[in-house]
């Protein structure tokens, strides 16, 4: 009888997306390397510790990396490889800028800064369009939060269509005390909130600005909403009232840039 032919591709290792590393050495590699690593998974160990995956979790933690203990079957689940030896990380796709020296290139521009800020966001494709409508739209950058928001991966360098090479990302530990930090270098702080009084259309766009936008499902958070100097909403008239996250920070990014250029002249 005549066999099949053999599936030689069935017997390949999977080819790993370029923001993820499995396996201890990898790992291990790309911290001491410097590589920004947004989040570690490892798996969570019942007795005696593990002397190589404790040395690669503190220096994950030294470098600011999330690191969260789960169990092993999440990572089997997680795996392409089904070689990850316990350890699974997420690395960034692009390098993230420091907040002082993306204000250091601020300074250097002819006119003043424009900053967006996202409070939490978790969805890639938004965040890979919002670099794209900072980048059409001419901001210096974008800051996020180090914990509960998406990083710079590759859904998110996809969703930019290139947009994620020439957009400065800040990553911070505390979105408060940045927002703080943006006031005493003399930002105003605009915050989206649909409940507001002042549509964006209302507001006065002149000067050094941030914009915060809020997360997908819960908006703006309590805590940034109460240092904002100013809330906008876009109003709205169909059924479901509602816009994502890219689709609103365009509407506004756009009307502010479109009163700042019309104030210097610009078309």
């Amino acid at each position: 009888m005549k066999q099949p032919p053999m599936n030689h591709d069935a017997d390949k290792t999977p080819e790993l997306p370029e923001d993820r590393l499995e396996g201890r050495h990898p790992v291990m590699e790309a911290l001491k390397a410097g590589r920004t690593v947004d989040k570690i998974w490892v798996a969570r160990r019942e007795g005696r510790p593990d002397p190589v995956l404790g040395r690669i979790i503190r220096d994950a933690r030294d470098s600011g990396t999330i690191v969260s203990e789960v169990e092993r079957t999440v990572l089997d689940q997680m795996s392409l490889t089904r070689n990850h030896q316990g350890i699974i990380a997420q690395v960034a796709a692009h390098d993230y800028i420091d907040l002082d020296e993306l204000l250091k290139r601020c300074e250097k521009n002819e006119r003043p800064p424009f900053l967006i800020l996202l409070d939490e966001l978790k969805d890639s494709y938004n965040l890979g369009s919002i670099l794209r409508i900072a980048d059409a739209a001419g901001c210096d950058g974008i800051v996020i939060p180090q914990r509960r928001s998406v990083g710079l991966n590759a859904a998110v360098s996809r969703a930019s269509a290139g947009a994620i090479e020439h957009v400065p990302v800040v990553k911070v530990t505390n979105m408060t005390q940045t927002v703080l930090k943006l006031k005493e270098k003399g930002f105003w702080i605009f915050g989206t909130d649909a409940e507001a009084g002042q549509t964006y259309d209302q507001a006065d766009w002149s000067g050094s600005l941030a914009i915060i936008t809020g997360s997908e499902g819960e908006g703006l958070s309590a805590a940034l909403r109460k240092h904002c100097d100013f809330l906008v909403s876009i109003p709205m008239r169909g059924h479901v009232n509602s816009l994502n996250a890219a689709v609103a920070t365009g509407i506004i990014v756009f009307e502010a840039v479109r009163q700042r250029w019309a104030a210097s002249g610009q078309r």
